[in-house]
């Protein structure tokens, strides 16, 4: 009886994503292989690389899971695919916060592509974090893993002699 292996297609990956990991993939567009989530009940936190490192740190040192994490290695970012329970997402204060670190939310409607099978989605995508299951962290553990970050190099800038970012001094 002949066997053929598993190819690993975009058809097959993105079945994989629904079936094995509760995400809600599709091929998109169709010709190009390129698999995406279109943002609602999993949204995404994306940031630089060095950034996301701290915040897994920061949540397995807290007992927590990370859940699936995207590598984009030509940007030199993460995204941490969360659940979306950041009511407050909408708040300036909190969009300004992330905005002033680098950091973007991908919120309901957005686009968030998957690593793909296809050579070229291959190098642009990579699991940092695959995906095991249908666990995703809570956007919020993931916002305060970033604020413990931002405070540690506040911290540090204020020890090492610098003077945190928007304080100037004033002649007088």
């Amino acid at each position: 009886m002949d066997h053929e292996p598993f190819e690993d297609t975009p058809v097959s990956r993105c079945q994989f994503y629904r079936r094995a990991c509760g995400l809600p993939a599709v091929i998109d567009p169709p010709g190009l292989g390129r698999i995406v989530v279109h943002a609602g009940s999993v949204w995404g936190i994306t940031m630089p690389a060095r950034l996301g490192q701290a915040v897994r740190a920061h949540l397995h040192g807290q007992g927590n899971s990370v859940g699936p994490i995207i590598g984009h290695p030509r940007s030199g970012r993460w995204t941490f695919l969360i659940r979306p329970d950041l009511g407050e997402v909408d708040d300036m204060r909190l969009f300004a916060e992330l905005f002033r670190l680098d950091v973007s939310v991908a919120r309901a409607g957005a686009a968030i592509a998957l690593p793909s099978p296809t050579a070229s989605a291959g190098a642009i995508r990579q699991w940092i974090e695959p995906p095991a299951s249908a666990f995703r962290p809570s956007g919020v553990a993931v916002v305060k893993a970033i604020r413990a970050w931002a405070d540690q190099m506040s911290r540090r800038r204020t020890r090492d002699g610098d003077r945190p970012s928007g304080i100037t001094e004033v002649d007088g």
